[in-house]
């Protein structure tokens, strides 16, 4: 039997005086707890291979350390997520110009991103065989520089004993077109978010393809061959060797957008593109999705951040499987494309099967 819960969170926003809510789907296996703040993925526990309770996902304690977070800690972040060059793009022949969050580019939206407004919670389902809650948010035209207001919804849903999905649409408010592309920026430590890091995990990327960045890691337009590259992380390859076996062949770690496999247009359905594995708990991850992108993003930056229950997050503690149209896609015409205008729709679909090696 599923259980849905709603109550109101101890969670005050210094800068807005708005109020949040905690919000947990239960159903199986399944506790998923969210907040409308950013649309964010608070925690996910799921049992590991002895019946023990794991917390998967890092993250915090209150709203306001959410309210300062730096790092997107379960969010969702839009209007565009990942980078866009110069803070700038054109369209149409107009030039749009952004609001900058790191350096001269902008990042996962602007600093009023998705990720950083409240959320409105509607259409809470209960009961039933598939608890669910979707999140809806109304951006104007001319948010942090993008044109085109549009509603953005999400929808977080438990569909079986140990799979939820994940539905993000948007859809025009005014028939301007503007760039959409929603993503997930869970870290995921299936080993326990408070373990230390993810280094033993396993993992596999279904891309053979990764875009080129430069110091900024903002895409050249140049698309390589991972095969037999620091980069390769599909199956036939390394046969599922620890992240930690790769990640010193390069500086700092991963933050790579992969082509994934088997993208053909926005009309692609879900198929398989990563999945990671803990041997510690057994818990293994599935995710599929219909996205032509993923950014592999091994927690470069994490440096002693305090997290849920006295947990200290360090470098590597979690990683992030954000499936994405690809960063700066609005500049690269060659890139596959995700304008919303008219009666067009986006529509952004994630599956996550847990399962035991």
């Amino acid at each position: 039997m599923s259980i849905f819960s709603i109550s109101p969170i101890a969670f005050e926003f210094a800068s807005t005086n708005a109020k949040a809510e905690f919000f947990e789907l239960k159903k199986g296996n399944i506790t998923l707890k969210l907040t409308n703040w950013g649309a964010t993925i608070v925690s996910l526990i799921i049992p590991d291979k002895t019946g023990k309770p794991v917390d998967v996902v890092l993250g915090y304690d209150t709203i306001a350390e959410y309210e300062k977070d730096t790092e997107y800690f379960g969010a969702t972040v839009g209007r565009v997520a990942n980078r866009i060059g110069g803070a700038q793009f054109k369209l149409n022949g107009k030039v749009y110009k952004l609001v900058a969050n790191e350096g001269k580019n902008t990042i996962h939206g602007g600093p009023k991103g998705f990720s950083k407004v409240l959320w409105k919670a509607i259409k809470n389902k209960k009961d039933g065989p598939t608890p669910s809650i979707s999140f809806a948010y109304n951006s104007p035209d001319g948010d942090q520089g993008f044109p085109g207001a549009i509603r953005a919804t999400v929808t977080y849903s438990i569909i079986a004993d140990n799979q939820f999905s994940i539905i993000m649409k948007a859809k025009s408010l005014d028939k301007k077109p503007t760039p959409v592309s929603l993503a997930q920026h869970t870290y995921w430590n299936l080993a326990g978010h408070n373990s230390g890091d993810i280094l033993n995990s396993k993992l596999q990327i279904k891309g053979q393809f990764y875009t080129v960045v430069d110091n900024d890691l903002i895409p050249t337009g140049q698309i390589l061959y991972a095969r037999g590259t620091a980069y390769d992380f599909t199956e036939e390859y390394y046969e599922l060797k620890p992240v930690g076996k790769r990640i010193t062949l390069l500086p700092n770690g991963y933050d790579v957008n992969y082509v994934l496999d088997a993208y053909t247009d926005a009309k692609t359905p879900m198929r398989m593109v990563a999945n990671l594995q803990d041997e510690k708990t057994g818990i293994r991850m599935d995710l599929n999705s219909n996205a032509p992108g993923l950014q592999f993003y091994t927690a470069n930056k994490l440096n002693d951040v305090k997290g849920k229950g006295g947990a200290v997050y360090k470098k590597h503690a979690g990683l992030c499987l954000e499936t994405q149209w690809y960063p700066d896609f609005p500049n690269h015409p060659t890139f596959p494309q995700s304008i919303v205008e008219g009666g067009k729709v986006y529509r952004h679909e994630m599956m996550f099967n847990f399962t035991y090696v």
